[in-house]
C-alpha cells in the first residue's frame, strides 16, 4: 500500500511519453514498459493518418495518452474498473490530451456502435482467476477477455482498420495456451495477421535465476499482433 501511494504521488516515468503516469491504488501500474514502446513504434494502418482509436482495458490510460500524443484524432478508452476510469481521466488531463481522450466505464467495448481505425487491447496475459481488482490486469479466467476481443474485433474495425493485440507468450511457455490454439481463434474470428512486432521483456524477473519461473521468463517475448478483418 505504501508503494502504491508513492507511485500515485510521484508517478512512473514512461520513456515513450517523456512524462510520468500516476497510477491510482488498485489500478495496474505500467512498470513493464516494453509493450508501450511497441505501440509507440508501430506505424498507423496504411492510408490512415489521424485515426479514431479504441484502447480497451485502459488501466492508467497510458496507451490512450500515447496514441493521442501520436496524432490520433480521438481515443475512446474503456475499463471495467471504476478506479481505472477515474485514473485514466486524471492522467489524460494531467498530460494535456483530455480533449482527445474519452474514457468510459465498460466491459471491453465502448457504448457507441462506431468503428475504429486502431483497436488496442493489452489483456491480462495469464489464464487464471483474479482475487482482487488489481489482479484483473494479470489474470483472465479461461482467457475470456482475449477470446471476446478476437471474436468481436472484425465488426468494430473500419475497412483499413487494425486490431493491435499486445500479448506475452508466457502463457504458451507455461503450457497454459498453445500457439496453434491462439492462431485458430484468430482464423475462426475472420481475422488475418497483418504483422507482428516483438520485444524482449526488461523487467528484473527476466534475469532472476531464483525465480521459480525463470526458465520460462528467460525465453518470454512480448508481441504486438496486428490483426485485420479477412476480406472475402
Amino acid at each position: 500500500m505504501i508503494s502504491a501511494f508513492e507511485w500515485h504521488r510521484t508517478g512512473i516515468e514512461v520513456a515513450a511519453l517523456g512524462e510520468r503516469i500516476h497510477p491510482a491504488y488498485g489500478v495496474f501500474a505500467p512498470t513493464r514498459d516494453e509493450y508501450i514502446d511497441l505501440v509507440a513504434d508501430a506505424a498507423w494502418p496504411e492510408g490512415v493518418d489521424r485515426p479514431l482509436a479504441f484502447d480497451l482495458g485502459t488501466g492508467t490510460g497510458v496507451l490512450a495518452v500515447l496514441m493521442a500524443r501520436r496524432g490520433a484524432r480521438e481515443v475512446v478508452a474503456t475499463d471495467i474498473n471504476p478506479r481505472a476510469v477515474r485514473c485514466a481521466i486524471d492522467n489524460a488531463d494531467r498530460l494535456g490530451v483530455a480533449d482527445r481522450v474519452r474514457v468510459e466505464e465498460a466491459d471491453l467495448w465502448p457504448a457507441a456502435p462506431e468503428r475504429a481505425d486502431v483497436v488496442v487491447c493489452n489483456p491480462p496475459w495469464i489464464p487464471g482467476r483474479p482475487t482482487s481488482a488489481l489482479e484483473q490486469g494479470i489474470y483472465d479466467p479461461k482467457s475470456d477477455v482475449l477470446h471476446r476481443y478476437l471474436g468481436e474485433l472484425a465488426r468494430h474495425l473500419t475497412p483499413n482498420g487494425e486490431g493491435w493485440l499486445i500479448l506475452s507468450d508466457l502463457a504458451e511457455l507455461l503450457g497454459l495456451r498453445t500457439r496453434e490454439e491462439f492462431l485458430q481463434r484468430i482464423a475462426d474470428a475472420g481475422l488475418t495477421v497483418a504483422g507482428i512486432h516483438e520485444t524482449t521483456p526488461r523487467h528484473p524477473r527476466a534475469t532472476d535465476e531464483a525465480d521459480p519461473l525463470h526458465a520460462a521468463r528467460a525465453r518470454e517475448r512480448t508481441m504486438l499482433w496486428r490483426l485485420a478483418a479477412r476480406r472475402s
